[in-house]
């Protein structure tokens, strides 16, 4: 547990943070560069049929594991941002990240995203050390006004934990709080599969220091890694995926971007069998069950009676 308080964010009335009260969030993206259901890119043209049933597919898992969910959407410009962006409002209330590598369409999905009063329901995916122009993009956000925005937390001249902290402290964080974010989220930048231990690590440390709500993308490393698919299949990535993102939410993380929206069906599995576990652990230590419909309570409710007929101050 933490000495510093542990930040709790709602952003689209789901909540992100605390010391473990809160299942993880995870974060599946659509629209990324190779994605089957997009069709012409330039256009914002896609498979409106296929886009739906995968966010229905997350919500029925979410809904089924108790595992709060988002999305991430990717997109190379402003006018390709408006379609995904008046398609998912339409088809649901889910909270989503406006997500892309360049500035000018992250700033025109943000401009858009206030016009149309969403502004409640998104994260802007972010503030990071790569920004060309982070000044520039910091006085656009404030004067544009939206709430939520996520950082990533990676040094590229020192990827240490301390690193990471550093330049949190020196440039990231009063940049995010120039731009005039109420919530913020810190991405602690995976880049390979056994640097989801560094990633990790640096997720304790910034909630020890800071108290933000923090996360990582274990699929950065997983999805690069091609020897689980050349030698075991599918089955055997699914394995290693789940696996990825099942030691990812036992530790220290508050959401989890976790690639590709297909890749649910194994990883909502895989991660509300973790947040079990670990509100198991967490009652061992301060005799506190979560509340309402965490996966704990959804998956397993008689061992859930079980504890709670244990009085604390008898637990052995």
């Amino acid at each position: 547990m933490f000495c510093v308080e542990s930040k709790v964010v709602e952003i689209g009335g789901i909540k992100i943070g605390g010391k473990g009260e809160n299942p993880v969030v995870l974060v599946g993206t659509m629209f990324y560069t190779g994605h089957k259901i997009v069709e012409k890119r330039k256009e914002g043209k896609f498979d409106r049929k296929k886009a739906e049933e995968l966010i229905n597919m997350q919500e029925t898992l979410s809904e089924e594991t108790g595992i709060p969910s988002m999305l991430d959407i990717v997109a190379l410009s402003e006018e390709e941002f408006k379609k995904y962006i008046d398609f998912v409002a339409e088809v649901t209330e889910m909270p989503f990240m406006i997500d892309a590598w360049k500035i000018p369409p992250k700033i025109g999905a943000a401009k858009y995203v206030k016009e149309i009063g969403l502004e409640d329901r998104v994260v802007y995916n972010s503030l990071s050390p790569w920004s060309e122009d982070l000044e520039k993009e910091v006085n656009e956000l404030r004067e544009i006004g939206l709430k939520h925005g996520l950082t990533v937390a990676y040094n590229m001249n020192d990827p240490s934990v301390e690193g990471r902290i550093r330049i949190l402290k020196e440039t990231l964080l009063p940049a995010l709080e120039k731009a005039g974010f109420e919530n913020i989220l810190i991405d602690t930048s995976v880049l390979n599969t056994p640097s989801i231990a560094l990633s990790l690590l640096a997720c304790k440390k910034i909630k020890e220091v800071f108290g933000h709500p923090v996360g990582c993308a274990p699929s950065n490393g997983t999805d690069v890694w091609k020897y689980p698919r050349e030698k075991w299949g599918k089955l055997g990535f699914a394995a290693v995926d789940s696996a990825a993102h099942a030691i990812t939410a036992l530790l220290w993380n508050d959401f989890i971007l976790y690639g590709a929206i297909e890749n649910a069906k194994w990883v909502f599995p895989a991660v509300a069998t973790a947040n079990s576990i670990l509100a198991t652990f967490i009652y061992d230590e301060v005799g506190k069950l979560p509340e309402g419909e965490h996966p704990l309570n959804k998956l397993f409710p008689e061992f859930v009676e079980q504890l709670g007929a244990v009085k604390c101050g008898n637990r052995s």
